[in-house]
């Protein structure tokens, strides 16, 4: 019976690639379901067979370990470099997206509020 090595959501590209060469280079048969057309399943990839799902899982833990190295070191390079996106830049490329967010947030919070102020009038 397979078994799920990897869900899709949220995963970039490159790295969902990664893992297909990772697993084709070690000769670990996978197949990938697609995402559903609601958005309900993000899709993922499975080991077919379980007798290689260890080392399927060793590799994946491998590939994480050294890709948060990378990754981690890239950001705080772009961080010296003044060059990562902080919330000026958000705001200069996509001020609707902020404001929409900061409204999202203050109803939410007067959502959560409203029980204390009918409860104390």
């Amino acid at each position: 019976m397979s078994k799920l090595l990897l869900n899709l959501r949220h995963v970039l590209d490159d790295e969902a690639d990664d893992v297909r060469a990772m697993l084709d280079a070690n000769r670990i048969e996978f197949y990938e379901t697609p995402p559903s057309r609601w958005g309900i399943s993000a899709g993922g990839i499975y080991i077919k067979d379980n007798e290689d799902l260890p080392k399927a899982k060793r590799l994946m833990a491998e590939y994480q370990a050294q890709r948060r190295t990378r990754v981690r070191a890239e950001h705080e390079a772009a961080i010296r470099d003044g060059t990562a996106e902080t919330f000026r830049d958000v705001l200069r490329k996509d001020p609707m997206r902020v404001a929409l967010n900061v409204l999202a947030i203050v109803v939410l919070l007067g959502l959560v509020a409203l029980p204390a102020i009918l409860l104390r009038g």
